[in-house]
């Protein structure tokens, strides 16, 4: 198990077989603090939302429309913030 540092952040990052782990230590028992900084980062990773996807079997054709949606969603929202609105 390798700990890399985020550049900025004080939380490292650990990698299990490739997979990177959310590590968030505690200082002076503010754990409302580090609950903040920990669910940040899960939203940051995107791992509630894999977890609602992989709740339900989802086929593969469903999948690719759907990651094509997101793409599109994307896509849009980049050009929107380029033009500033």
């Amino acid at each position: 198990m390798s700990i890399r540092r985020n550049p900025g952040k004080s939380v490292p990052v650990n990698r299990v077989a490739g997979n990177p782990m959310i590590v968030v230590k505690v200082h002076n028992n503010d754990v409302d603090f580090a609950l903040r900084i920990l669910k940040k980062q899960v939203q940051k990773s995107g791992l509630l939302r894999e977890l609602r996807h992989k709740r339900y079997y989802e086929k593969p054709s469903e999948r690719q429309r759907r990651q094509k949606r997101e793409g599109i969603k994307n896509t849009r929202k980049r050009e929107r913030a380029l033009l500033g609105f």
